[in-house]
């Protein structure tokens, strides 16, 4: 049988009975942590987080179960096998009502020993996994859809890539579909069993991110109450995503080009080096080449990453996918709100190939979405395809005495704004999320605007004059 992966602490007081089980772990392949007293046991449960604890019920100072409470109180996940001797086996039954997860009894039966120890490390190894897992169930890989020759070009590179262990590099404007190819390198390749990790690398500060990335001791700064696995750590087997990977700070980037040249890190606040076998992709819409010789990059690091470069290529490069893309969010919306829609009219599609798409599939996605919530017939019309103003303004019929047009633009803003909060029931965050827009945003839009309508009481009035955020 394969050997075992992962760490295994003993905790038992008799010197004997530690030394057999230390040696039987060692030999299934394990590392093995010891402890003589439930005391350094838990010490070592926090510092170490094994996969699985062996764990003597009696024991003096601190027993069995009172380390077995304290682990669960803490919150430190490691599977509990506990020992104990023949004929107090209720006790033994006890400790897995509070938690542990089997046990075995003196004297040692090896083979009954190596059955239990390998079904607890299985266990250990899926809760990792699942906590990996549960956010790539609910984020299921969306088809990539469109024939353009640069959409296919791109997808057989990626599936020629996934084949293979190296580094892929995805380069593109934002909202591209750079998280999706990541998604699909992984489903394509050879760790599709071992979990999938996306990590934004500009949504958290520094430390934080540090921390994400490699994992923490406990004590390491403050609030590290106990230790914390890292993407790396976790993703062992599987592929990590770093989105927006430019953004990284020096500091970070000497980290991450230890990862991809040695396979190995430490975590914040700890001295132990850990192994990891990780499949890195990495993407950006920031020039790097241009970051390197501005000397905010490394330059040792960019040429690790792109290893394998894929250039997903702007919607407006790809017009003629542009309809097979409206009609299959039209159907995903459509069945997300539980509506009946049978399709877009000739206009509305002629609306949305003369728009330009700055924010890509991403833009065309959000307005689909809006089109198909605001829709009240079968089939998304013009009048439903809810652009930015500068693209609407020379298709909306504004009124005789509308003034200039910077009064048209705002009266075209605050309409659309008070509709879609009628539509959302005065649901501003659900508001912004239809419009692409941040709430603080919105709710500053909405005073200077006196949008407020009917979702809410009115607020102050802007002004003809007055300047609109920045969002």
């Amino acid at each position: 049988m394969a050997d075992l992966r992962g760490k295994a602490l003993v905790v038992e007081d008799d010197k004997s009975s530690r030394a057999i089980l230390e040696q039987r772990l060692r030999a299934l392949g394990m590392e093995v942590l010891t402890a003589p007293d439930g005391g350094e046991g838990l010490i070592a449960a926090r510092r170490e987080a094994p996969v699985v604890t062996l764990l003597d019920l009696q024991m003096p100072r601190m027993g069995g179960l009172e380390v077995l409470q304290a682990l669960r109180r803490e919150g430190i996940e490691t599977t509990v096998i506990v020992i104990t001797a023949h004929g107090t086996v209720e006790n033994a039954v006890e400790a897995m009502k509070a938690g542990a997860y089997d046990f075995i009894t003196k004297p040692f039966d090896p083979k009954h020993l190596e059955i239990v120890v390998r079904k607890a490390v299985e266990r250990g190894q899926l809760l990792d996994a699942n906590r990996m897992f549960r956010d790539e169930l609910e984020a299921r890989v969306p088809p990539v859809v469109g024939e353009s020759p640069a959409i296919r070009a791109a997808l057989d590179t990626a599936r020629r890539a996934a084949a293979t262990n190296s580094t892929v590099f995805l380069l593109g404007e934002s909202g591209t579909g750079k998280e999706v190819f990541s998604r699909l390198i992984h489903q394509w390749s050879p760790r599709r069993e071992r979990p999938l990790v996306v990590v934004n690398c500009v949504a958290l500060s520094e430390q934080l991110l540090e921390s994400e990335l490699f994992g923490h001791e406990r004590g390491a700064f403050t609030g590290a109450h106990q230790m914390k696995k890292g993407k790396f750590e976790l993703a062992d087997g599987g592929t990590v995503f770093l989105d927006e990977v430019g953004d990284l700070k020096p500091g970070l980037q000497t980290k991450l080009l230890r990862v991809l040249q040695e396979r190995e890190f430490e975590r914040v606040g700890g001295t132990k080096v850990l192994k990891t076998d990780v499949r890195i992709v990495a993407a950006t819409n920031t020039d790097l080449t241009r970051a390197v010789k501005a000397g905010q990059f490394r330059e040792d690091l960019f040429y690790r990453l792109n290893v394998i470069s894929i250039t997903l290529p702007p919607l407006r490069e790809r017009m003629e996918d542009l309809p097979a893309l409206a009609d299959y969010f039209r159907q995903k919306f459509a069945a997300e709100t539980k509506k009946d829609m049978e399709g877009i009219e000739p206009e509305a599609m002629r609306l949305l190939r003369g728009y330009a798409w700055p924010g890509n599939v991403r833009e065309l996605a959000n307005a689909i979405e809006r089109a198909v919530v605001l829709c009240a017939g079968k089939r998304l019309g013009p009048g439903d395809i809810l652009l930015p103003a500068a693209a609407q303004v020379g298709s909306v019929a504004a009124p005789a005495d509308a003034g200039g047009f910077h009064e048209r633009v705002r009266e075209f803003k605050r309409g659309l704004l008070r509709d879609t909060l009628r539509k959302t029931g005065g649901n501003q965050t659900k508001a912004a999320e239809i419009l692409s827009l941040s709430r603080p945003y919105l709710v500053r839009l909405m005073s200077l605007l006196d949008a407020r309508g009917e979702a809410g009481p009115g607020g102050r009035r802007g002004g003809r004059g007055a300047a609109e955020p920045e969002e």
